[in-house]
């Protein structure tokens, strides 16, 4: 039972020695990593830098104990910390201290929301973001954040909040640009690419970094006036003890949901091709949501904002041949090691810099091929994509998300309402039925006989399209069809309010002398007609196992042996009456 939680005593007690030296050096270069993205990240969530420090340390260590992938990266992340800032900017809280509180409790409540999720078994509902909704939201909230940092890199004071506001703003600034903050970001994003393009696996922003650092300590007199990082707090974050009253869980609910849900939603995303490429151990998505609920809960008491598992981090984790989650445990020693020694270095740093680790960063998180790809092959998902990119780039993350969401579920109900149905015809010489419009040449179909096939449930979302369809058709066939086949192959429920069209149906068509059967229901299907009564009202004679057996009934009332006889019947619910 405590495995089941606590994963880490089902791969400690089997650690091997030939796992370390892969855990320690992806854990040392994850570390590495993890201090300039902590603090750029905490500036995007606009806190003070020290607190994505804070963010990489305890929930780094909570999920290194609780979370069933052992290859997962948790620290803050650039996605998690805009919607921080855009959820707790749309409160106007009065004080930076206000601010940092309602940051710590929103993480609070991340995390409760996730623990709950998880031992409610919810871990279902990342599958209710659609690839468009997340290509669209993930590339509009890149755009966001590369437009939130501008003004690091170009040194002005912007107050705006809405990106659209921003851009003005930074219109009417420009003019006021830092010409010295300016051409160390673009030296820095140079820089960084540079590193990479030597050798992908050399930590690229902790060097700038370092650069800067040595630059602005040693040239400053020279250098002039940049805006710089300032005081860093020295030393492992305090207890943090949370004073959220009635009106904080009111205005921070929509924003705890919508972080709880997307931060889930990636990581599981991550975790799965993780779990994939490597093929060594399974991954919980129930488990996923209580060891972030639990890290977010954790971590909130001591200073850190919501934490979530990083994609470039992971991917580094994986690349430096990681395990196990010592690899976690050891990146978060790194960060501890900074945090006690080295922070007042960090104080000599451009805030340039960061915005342009930040701006290289979340390059990669703009989506170029899907958007191609939707419009060519599918157009209903590009305006699906199209949708949750404006909606998030124009109104807002959260409004992004939740419409992405709504879009998402509308096209799916569009779908299922108006699902795909076909005439079956013959293939001559066999006893296959495929759709006439498909094989217009090799399918014969017969006079008297309609057979359709209808691919869904059918429910009370579009019954009153399969009636349509089927009166439609029927109209085509006329005059001298005698016979209706309905292939139910591929329906796998039906409702109440479809049994009661098809009473309806049934009914009407035999007032034209028209007479209905149905072929191929599956099990479950036969369960329902004779639950329902519908049996009844079809007749047992015409409930038939294949397509076929129905043709020859009708073209000769020839009917059913033994057998056939058995399996068209054969019902759970007729065995229990």
């Amino acid at each position: 039972m405590l495995k089941r939680f606590f994963p880490i005593l089902d791969w400690l007690p089997n650690y091997k020695k030939e796992y370390l030296q892969g855990d320690f050096s992806a854990g040392l270069t994850v570390g590495i990593m993890l201090i300039p993205q902590g603090m750029a990240y905490a500036l995007i969530a606009g806190l003070p830098p020290v607190y994505g420090l804070y963010a990489a340390l305890v929930p780094n260590l909570v999920y290194a104990l609780t979370g069933s992938s052992r290859k997962l990266a948790v620290g803050p992340v650039a996605l998690d910390s805009l919607i921080v800032a855009s959820g707790l900017a749309a409160m106007k809280l009065a004080t930076t201290q206000e601010y940092i509180a309602m940051a710590l409790f929103l993480a609070l409540f991340v995390g409760l929301f996730q623990l709950a999720m998880g031992f409610f078994k919810m871990g279902f509902l990342a599958n209710f973001l659609s690839r468009p909704v997340v290509s669209g939201f993930t590339s509009a909230a890149a755009l966001v954040i590369a437009v939130s940092q501008l003004k690091y890199i170009l040194g002005l004071d912007i107050r705006a909040l809405g990106t659209l506001e921003t851009v003005v703003e930074i219109g009417q600034k420009v003019s006021e640009t830092n010409f010295l903050d300016l051409g160390i970001g673009v030296a820095a994003i140079v820089l960084i690419l540079f590193f990479k393009w030597l050798h992908k696996k050399l930590p690229a922003a902790m060097l700038v970094v370092v650069l800067s650092i040595f630059g602005i300590y040693f040239f400053t007199e020279q250098i002039g006036q940049v805006s710089l990082v300032g005081d860093i707090p020295k030393g492992l974050p305090s207890f943090f003890l949370h004073k959220g009253d009635s009106m904080q869980w009111v205005s921070a609910f929509p924003i705890a949901l919508t972080l709880a849900f997307i931060s889930f939603a990636e990581a599981m995303t991550m975790a799965k091709a993780v779990e994939e490429k490597s093929n060594e151990y399974y991954t919980d998505a129930n488990q996923e949501l209580r060891a972030l609920g639990f890290s977010n809960i954790v971590g909130s008491f001591f200073q850190s904002y919501s934490a979530n598992a990083g994609l470039s981090r992971t991917a580094v984790n994986v690349n430096e041949g990681a395990k196990t989650g010592l690899s976690s445990i050891v990146s978060a020693i790194v960060v501890g090691l900074t945090l006690l020694f080295l922070t007042p270095i960090f104080s000599f740093l451009p805030r340039a810099v960061l915005g342009a680790i930040i701006l290289v960063a979340i390059y990669g998180l703009i989506d170029f091929k899907l958007p191609v790809e939707l419009f060519k092959q599918r157009k209903d998902e590009f305006v699906l994509l199209a949708l949750t990119f404006l909606t998030t780039l124009l109104i807002g993350i959260t409004q992004g998300i939740i419409f992405g969401v709504v879009f998402s579920l509308v096209l799916l109900v569009n779908r299922i309402s108006r699902p795909h149905i076909a005439v079956l015809g013959r293939i001559k010489g066999t006893d296959y039925f495929r759709n006439v419009e498909r094989f217009e040449e090799e399918a014969e179909s017969f006079p008297n006989i309609l057979i359709l096939r209808f691919d869904a449930q059918l429910f009370f979302g579009n019954k009153d399209y399969f009636k349509r369809q089927l009166l439609y058709q029927i109209k085509k066939k006329q005059p001298g069809l005698e016979y209706v086949i309905l292939n139910a192959e591929a329906i796998n429920y039906i409702d109440s309010s479809a049994i009661a069209s098809l009473h309806q149906i049934i009914g009407e068509l035999r007032g034209q002398g028209i007479q209905f059967l149905i072929a191929g229901a599956i099990g479950p299907t036969r369960d329902i007609f004779y639950s329902s009564g519908l049996i009844e009202i079809l007749g047992q004679e015409n409930l038939f196992v294949r397509t076929q057996e129905a043709v020859d009934y009708c073209k000769s009332l020839k009917t059913k042996n033994s057998i056939q006889q058995k399996i068209a019947l054969q019902s759970k619910t007729k065995m229990n009456m």
